[in-house]
């Protein structure tokens, strides 16, 4: 089932897709996608069965795309070695500092967290922050936690998986490069309005079989700048879950993503965006996160 969130009629809606040009209105059932998700395997049910009884459809055309959810929290991993590489590389060509894969990288989970407030979701305009002249976009695969749960083990970290869902991790690169000898993590390379983005749509996990396995596409106007598949991660979303639900709880909610498939953003390949550029993120059986970038 793909359930999103779509602004309607004047106000934020919870929906399931019903087809292509079809939605099915949840949000007498939920206010939003939070509740849905703490909901549990319950809500689902009655989701599916809101779908099963044929209620009155809203047409697509007539909706704007939102941020399928709120996180409750969001944390952003680098799990793809070849875009640590690549970016390493880059990072070397434009900063003189020379960056070697540490072994930890290797040893467990890499991650930090994000501004959980700063999601829009698909058609919805990025603006270009006033102190950045270099932006990137970043094709990530992310998930959905479902289950509370604390020092969650490898084995049953699967079972904490609500869905999955496409995240872009927009980018300021000359604010990353500036600050990343510091050795803190990201601060305004990454944190600012419109910056992160969902959608267009979340997958629920039961049809997404686990470790996933999913082709990934990035498209910049109507030009391939590259992709790859999920199956590359370093660390699988369950390794994710076991390291960093380690003496912390997960609630449900939570978004985590993948970090950037190999050659998932421009950095990698000599590229950068754009005022007015276009750019699609496309990842097999989630679909298509599109948006456009603005200055001013």
């Amino acid at each position: 089932m793909k359930l999103g969130t779509v602004h309607h009629k004047g106000r934020d809606k919870v929906v399931a897709v019903k087809s292509e040009s079809e939605l099915v209105d949840l949000s007498d059932l939920w206010p939003d996608m939070v509740a849905l998700v703490e909901g549990g395997p319950e809500a689902l049910e009655r989701a599916r069965a809101r779908l099963a009884e044929g209620a009155p459809a809203i047409a697509l055309a007539d909706v704007e795309m939102r941020s399928p959810i709120r996180p409750v929290q969001y944390r952003d991993c680098l799990t793809f070695e070849e875009h640590l590489a690549n970016c390493l590389a880059a990072f070397e060509k434009n900063t003189g500092v020379k960056g070697q894969i540490a072994p930890v990288w290797y040893q467990q989970p890499i991650y930090y967290k994000g501004n959980r407030m700063s999601f829009i979701g698909s058609g919805q305009v990025v603006q270009w922050p006033g102190y950045a002249e270099h932006l990137d976009v970043e094709l990530e695969l992310a998930i959905v936690i479902g289950k509370q749960g604390t020092s969650i083990g490898k084995a049953e970290a699967p079972a904490h998986i609500w869905g999955y869902t496409i995240l872009n991790d927009v980018s300021a690169r000359d604010a990353q490069m500036k600050e990343m000898p510091g050795q803190l993590g990201p601060c305004k390379g990454k944190d600012f309005d419109t910056g992160n983005i969902l959608g267009p749509w979340i997958v629920t996990a039961d049809e997404i079989p686990h470790p996933a396995a999913l082709d990934m596409e990035l498209t910049v106007n109507g030009e391939r700048w590259g992709g790859g598949n999920s199956r590359a991660m370093q660390h699988d979303f369950a390794r994710v879950i076991e390291h960093i639900s380690m003496s912390e709880t997960l609630y449900p909610g939570e978004v985590i993503g993948s970090g950037t498939v190999g050659t998932g953003c421009g950095l990698e390949t000599g590229r950068r965006l754009a005022d007015g550029d276009r750019f699609e993120l496309t990842i097999e059986k989630i679909g298509t996160l599109a948006n456009q970038i603005r200055k001013g």
